[in-house]
């Protein structure tokens, strides 16, 4: 009688454990390459307000790469928790804006976004969240622009 307990036991934990191992769904990646009417220095400007009002933060690394850590979820000490393990879904970003003439300048933005299903499941590319899209990010920053 033990012996069928743990048994059964053992066949109850490999299918828990196989519950959440799957093949990870494709999805095209979440960028937008854009030209835009106005300066490199305008757009640059933009970017980092939508980015740091969204709750990135963000990081030049030359006059035209920019990138952000994982958008902070909550304010206050626990927003770790969330980017470790008990969120479901974290993102960051990636920005280059290139000047292709006075008046107008290059955008190219991509927004990697991770999730997970469960507390003990590993982080995985996932399709973004629409408020973190590339997509609403641009109409964030031409709105900034006044740009229509």
């Amino acid at each position: 009688m033990i012996r069928k307990l743990q048994l059964l036991s053992f066949a109850l934990l490999i299918i828990w454990i196989s519950a959440c191992a799957g093949t990870p769904i494709p999805h095209a990646p979440d960028l937008v390459d854009i030209t835009l009417p106005a300066s490199a220095n305008r757009v640059t400007t933009a970017v980092i307000q939508i980015l740091t009002e969204g709750g990135y933060r963000v990081e030049s690394t030359d006059g035209q790469n920019l990138t952000t850590g994982y958008r902070e979820e909550i304010s206050g000490p626990w927003n770790w928790l969330l980017q470790w393990r008990f969120g479901t879904g974290r993102s960051r970003v990636e920005a280059m804006v290139t000047p292709t003439s006075e008046s107008s300048s290059r955008l190219h933005l991509n927004v990697l976004y991770e999730g997970k299903d469960g507390l003990f499941t590993q982080w995985e590319d996932s399709p973004t969240a629409l408020p973190q899209s590339a997509q609403n990010q641009l109409r964030l920053i031409k709105n900034a622009l006044q740009i229509l």
